[in-house]
């Protein structure tokens, strides 16, 4: 993972609480996000991530589906249920398009792949942030190529991102291909 700090004006001033079980991980991505964030607090459980959220809510949490005890989406059912509004990005090493499409019908708002992390996550929470739902590009291309039907249309422009991704080339590539932001490339309005 690159350890590059990347910095994100829409962010400052704003918190959020990153829970994952494996504290290198943990501290690397919190190193991502110091410059984009205000207050960034670290938790490594379900449960401890419900009790933070209880008592101080950040306007984001970032949190790993797997730990110990209770899962990121079985914590975030519980907060929802409690009527937590915070928007959840699950960032995770499992690819599995149907992961992602579970978590999101479940209420996530984002899907970020770890080895995606970096100007992904940032990406990702800054679309969160502003009302949207994100998902890792690969996760978006597996479902196609495998055969998920999308519940909309894709636009042309979309269908040509994702001919570029399937050819392995970066956001920033593609964004200069097709002349779009790098912010559009990676969250596409909805055809």
């Amino acid at each position: 993972m690159d350890l590059a700090v990347f910095e994100d004006p829409c962010c400052g001033g704003r918190s959020v609480v990153l829970a994952d079980d494996h504290i290198l991980v943990a501290q690397g991505i919190e190193r991502l996000l110091m410059n984009s964030f205000e207050s960034i607090v670290l938790v490594a459980d379900g449960e401890r991530l419900i009790e933070t959220v209880e008592r101080d809510p950040p306007d984001v949490v970032v949190a790993d589906i797997s730990m110990p005890g209770m899962s990121g989406i079985d914590a975030m059912k519980v907060m929802m249920e409690q009527g937590c509004n915070v928007p959840f990005v699950f960032l995770t090493m499992h690819d599995e398009p149907s992961l992602a499409a579970d978590a999101i019908r479940a209420g996530a708002r984002g899907f970020v792949l770890k080895s995606a992390a970096g100007e992904e996550l940032i990406c990702a929470i800054t679309a969160v942030l502003d009302g949207n739902t994100y998902v890792s590009s690969s996760i978006a291309a597996q479902a196609i190529v495998h055969g998920a039907t999308p519940q909309y249309t894709p636009t042309d422009k979309q269908l040509r991102v994702l001919e570029f991704l399937a050819r392995g080339l970066r956001a920033k590539q593609i964004a200069h291909e097709l002349g779009l932001s790098v912010r559009t490339v990676g969250n596409p309005p909805a055809g």
